[in-house]
């Protein structure tokens, strides 16, 4: 009888210990499903992202996307003309710094063409805070025979290119083109909005 008892209380002892452990690994894995269903931290690239180069900006209804812009070096040579017309008395155009010519697209994402001048390219900036203001009549001869900067843009069209020629200075790095929107149609109207776009410059 004793036998049958201590018996009896083995299995007893031994079917616990069964359900312990039983009792056990669902707690554990309870905690790892639990644990596996929070949600996610934010990615670490999130940070880099933010500190990718941004070549385009909207304002309005007028898309601005940078296109092009060359280190063209300290001279401008008559042999590169792009109007024929100044080839007969036009000279070798020379800087103490560096040329660099742009060009920045804009694309009208509105209902309606947007009206005459209303949107234009200003100065290059660089990451030292300098600006450097487009080059004026003296580089009109390598520039297009018809600059579309400001034309009126259709609605969903392909980007209409803006080309311009800067004076910068050797040392200047991270270089970023302010690109505006006017109220209303003509350069002499307030500015309604600008931002700085980034430059990709090629050698």
């Amino acid at each position: 009888m004793i036998n049958k008892i201590k018996k009896s209380s083995g299995e007893i002892a031994k079917t616990l210990l069964i359900l312990a452990v039983l009792v056990l690994v669902a707690l554990v894995v309870a905690y790892f499903v639990v644990n596996n269903t929070k949600p996610a931290p934010p990615p670490d690239d999130a940070v880099i992202i933010d500190g990718l180069p941004d070549y385009e900006a909207t304002l309005g209804d007028v898309r601005f996307v940078f296109l092009e812009a060359e280190d063209v070096g300290d001279t401008l040579y008559i042999s590169e003309l792009k109007d024929t017309m100044y080839a007969y008395f036009q000279e070798d155009l020379k800087s103490t710094e560096r040329f660099v010519k742009l060009i920045v697209g804009a694309q009208n994402v509105g209902k309606e063409n947007t009206g005459l001048g209303i949107w234009g390219i200003g100065e290059i900036v660089d990451s030292e805070g300098r600006s450097y203001t487009a080059s004026g009549e003296e580089v009109n001869p390598w520039l297009p025979d018809r600059t579309l900067c400001g034309s009126i843009l259709k609605p969903s069209f392909e980007p209409t290119p803006c080309e311009k020629y800067f004076e910068v200075a050797k040392v200047a790095q991270g270089l970023k083109v302010k690109v505006i929107l006017y109220d209303n149609s003509g350069y002499n109207k307030p500015v309604a909005q600008e931002q700085l776009i980034d430059i990709r410059l090629m050698p």
